[in-house]
């Protein structure tokens, strides 16, 4: 007897829930009531009927028919799930319900979540960017300066990480301005430096050419050569 019941249970089958819609179903409007009527409309497309009357969901929950009905009709017409004609094996044509709309729903949630955080991160490093800028020149910056630190972000589309690289060049060229700063920037756009990773391995060849120039007349120096981006 107690094989039977479990046998029936495997039987049965499962219902798998995806966890964004458990995460997310408040964000895209949803509320509980309108989630378990979804699933169980997933729970008789999972078993093979595409089309469950008001009846049949209503008997599974603890609303009546015509609260089902009313639940169904604000759902369609939010676009939470759609109906579409199909055909039977019988070439008899018939309706059934498609949750096609709010896997969509959930997708464009995730996306414009994901926009969000991109955002406030890059409002996070512009601002980072100014705090580090002014730090590193002991002072406030100009308007103009702030100018030149838009321009390079919003149309030079110079990511904040490789701007705080050409300044880190610029302190160790000793030639911290920011006419020195663009200079570095527009050669580094101009040999394809995108990166962190990039602008190290070119700011290092760059001060290795510069060294090999310099090298015979610092030979009897001890003094620490200043590498010129202004001379490239």
């Amino acid at each position: 007897m107690e094989k039977d019941i479990i046998l029936a249970w495997i039987e049965e089958g499962s219902l798998q829930i995806p966890q964004l819609l458990m995460a997310n179903y408040k964000k895209i409007g949803l509320n509980e009531t309108e989630v378990m009527l979804i699933l169980q409309v997933y729970s008789f497309l999972e078993k093979g009927n595409d089309f469950p009357t008001p009846e049949e969901l209503s008997e599974r929950m603890t609303i009546h028919n015509s609260m089902c009905s009313s639940i169904l009709r604000k759902l369609v017409q939010n676009q939470y799930i759609s109906i579409e004609e199909g055909v039977s094996e019988d070439n008899i044509r018939l309706e059934k319900y498609s949750l096609t709309p709010l896997w969509n729903k959930l997708i464009e949630n995730i996306l414009y979540d994901k926009k969000q955080k991109e955002l406030e991160k890059n409002l996070h490093d512009e601002t980072n960017l100014y705090t580090v800028f002014e730090k590193e020149f002991g002072r406030p910056l100009s308007p103009l300066e702030c100018e030149t630190l838009a321009m390079w972000l919003d149309q030079d589309h110079q990511s904040p990480t490789v701007i705080i690289a050409a300044l880190r060049e610029a302190v160790i060229s000793g030639k911290l301005n920011f006419r020195y700063i663009d200079r570095i920037l527009f050669e580094w756009k101009k040999n394809g430096v995108q990166t962190i990773e990039q602008a190290r391995d070119f700011g290092q060849k760059f001060r290795q050419q510069q060294r090999k120039k310099t090298q015979s007349v610092q030979k009897s120096s001890n003094t620490v050569p200043f590498y010129n981006w202004l001379e490239q």
